[in-house]
């Protein structure tokens, strides 16, 4: 009889519910159990797994490896797929397989340098691969001095932190002074230049920051499945052009992705991203994890998180060719059930598990919401998360 495999997300993001729904889908029929852990009690991860922990706050990196080791120990633990502390955690590896716990994710190395995009740049430049011109910028006269040079050669600058991950920190340059057309409509991710220059001059810390130019349309994501023989089994690339999303085998974009995986050693489950600078794609990011939009490969015939659990569980898949490219679409918000109750934040001392909500009570669960509403009204009964949806072509 094939044993259950019990499967941990830290702290993950709310989109990854659909990477939990692919894993109990899974095409060899083998049962899996979820664990969830979060610091907040209404994330819809902590509803759909089948047990469930909040974390407790302000651990530090090696206190959080210590809380991982003891969730793996007590939760029977086979695969652990970080994305809170990675680093820490993939440096402890060795820990984890004596506890028997498979860690989904790359060695330290490549995390390392994927943690700061500098690095990355230049490690990818070192082996062949495309990149857009960029600076480090840490002061008002850096700032300056790369905005003038972009400027000069045409092209329109930005800038984000040089370690972060979802585009946090993204901001566009202008030279438009601030008036009331910043204020209208929606906030938009343009900053004026003189704006920037003041807030550098009143922080208490230097900044640490990527100038580069604005890269086009389309952007591509190409999720990779790589094995610890950094042979890559998965390659396929997830096309975004405004709303409208697609996938493409094109070489353009899996070459250069298939090199910065293999040629790294991002085990498991990767993201590469790229844009188009002039006419030619270069490397915009790399994500040492499983990308939020993971589970849109399902459109192509892909179960690329159970490919991932069983290269983890020693079970290599082999390649894994998708058995046709599905229609363009794109991604819209729908609901997700939370846990009935919202509970408070979690204090440090805090150590009872949150009650299980198995996935399959999730329909009646929702059909229960309007009932329990009419009692007595319950905050969040669901989270927005997003669902995607085929579009003609």
């Amino acid at each position: 009889m094939v044993s259950r495999v019990r499967v941990w997300l830290n702290r993950t993001y709310a989109e990854n519910v659909f990477f939990m729904d692919q894993l109990r889908r899974n095409p060899s029929d083998r049962a899996v159990d979820i664990h969830a852990t979060h610091g907040d009690p209404d994330s819809p991860v902590l509803a759909a797994a089948d047990t469930a922990e909040l974390e407790p706050e302000n651990l530090s990196p090696a206190g959080y490896v210590e809380y991982a080791l003891d969730q793996c120990g007590r939760r029977g633990i086979d695969v652990f797929v970080p994305r809170l502390h990675q680093s820490a955690i993939v440096a402890h590896r060795a820990e984890f397989e004596a506890a028997g716990t498979a860690v989904l994710a790359p060695p330290p190395e490549a995390v390392a340098v994927f943690h700061d995009k500098v690095i990355a740049y230049e490690a990818v430049q070192a082996i062949g691969g495309p990149v857009p011109p960029w600076y480090r910028v840490r002061s008002e006269d850096e700032l300056v001095a790369a905005v003038e040079e972009l400027e000069a050669q045409g092209h329109k600058p930005c800038f984000k932190p040089a370690s972060g991950a979802g585009g946090v920190g993204f901001r566009v340059i202008t030279r438009t002074p601030f008036s009331l057309m910043h204020l209208s409509g929606f906030p938009g991710p343009y900053v004026p230049l003189d704006l920037v220059l003041e807030a550098l001059r009143q922080a208490e810390e230097p900044v640490d920051w990527l100038v580069m130019p604005r890269l086009e349309q389309p952007e591509v994501s190409v999720d990779c499945l790589t094995g610890p023989d950094n042979r890559v089994r998965l390659a396929v690339g997830r096309t975004k052009n405004g709303r409208r999303r697609g996938f493409t085998l094109h070489e353009q974009w899996l070459d250069p992705a298939r090199r910065i995986a293999e040629g790294f050693g991002l085990h498991y489950l990767s993201n590469i991203q790229f844009r188009m600078f002039g006419d030619r794609p270069v490397l915009m990011d790399v994500n040492t994890r499983p990308a939020g939009g993971l589970h849109q490969l399902s459109l192509c015939g892909v179960n690329a998180p159970w490919a991932a659990v069983q290269l983890a569980l020693g079970e290599d898949p082999g390649e894994v060719v998708p058995p046709f490219l599905g229609q363009d679409y794109t991604v819209v918000s729908g609901p997700r059930p939370l846990r009935q109750v919202s509970l408070p934040q979690q204090r440090p001392e805090t150590t009872e598990p949150l009650p299980a909500v198995p996935s399959s009570a999730a329909a009646e669960q929702a059909g229960a919401v309007g009932a329990a509403a009419q009692k007595a009204p319950l905050p969040g009964l669901a989270a927005s998360v997003s669902r995607h949806t085929g579009l003609s072509t």
